[in-house]
């Protein structure tokens, strides 16, 4: 099952409902303690990186998804759950991250229009298994007004905002989408496909 994690901060039921449309078992994790039947994840979000923070440790899960991640199993963070991935962000003063990645999230450059909104095309610069068989400069869409400065082996992807930003992130099992797959139709819903074979093929590798 692929498990997204509700902290309070998500747009859960729409992730959820693409990818039962999908064919994939997925449902919403409301306690740490349900992570253990789960076989991938997905951390949405939606807001500022402080208050995500802020409720992830409140709830208890920050220990907990740290240790997800580091059991190999598929993790993919989504809009504000990319960010967190990362060490630090720069909302409202300094925060750490879940600091899965390496980079902190910053604003951005002042004279753009914020938040980057609407459609805008993924340049593709590293290979993953969740972009197979998504073409260069496909479309996905965005609502942020932050951004992921990140190590440039993290960086599989990047769009244009005035600045050039990391846009796809991740390494070894962790993944993180600043745009919405679920809101992506039709590329979003081959990465989030691409998702959910890569969690049946862990499953099955590991015995699960």
């Amino acid at each position: 099952m692929i498990g997204i994690v509700d902290y309070g901060r998500g747009n859960l039921r729409s992730v959820e409902k693409a990818l039962e449309k999908l064919g994939f078992e997925a449902g919403i994790l409301r306690s740490p303690d349900e992570l253990k039947k789960t076989d991938g994840l997905i951390l949405p979000g939606v807001g500022a990186f402080a208050d995500a923070m802020e409720a992830l440790n409140r709830e208890g899960w920050v220990q907990p998804l740290r240790d997800y991640a580091g059991s190999g199993r598929p993790f993919l963070g989504i809009c504000l759950g990319m960010q967190l991935l990362f060490e630090m962000g720069e909302e409202h003063g300094e925060h750490p991250g879940l600091g899965l990645l390496p980079g902190r999230v910053v604003k951005f450059p002042a004279g753009l229009k914020i938040p980057h909104m609407g459609w805008n095309t993924l340049r593709l610069v590293r290979e993953s298994p969740l972009t197979a068989g998504i073409p260069d400069n496909s479309y996905f869409y965005f609502v942020h007004s932050y951004y992921a400065q990140a190590d440039e082996d993290c960086i599989a992807g990047v769009s244009e905002y005035g600045i050039t930003f990391p846009a796809f992130t991740g390494r070894d099992n962790i993944w993180g989408a600043q745009f919405h797959p679920e809101k992506s139709s039709p590329w979003g819903l081959v990465m989030l496909k691409n998702f959910g074979k890569w969690v049946g093929e862990h499953e099955h590798i590991s015995g699960n």
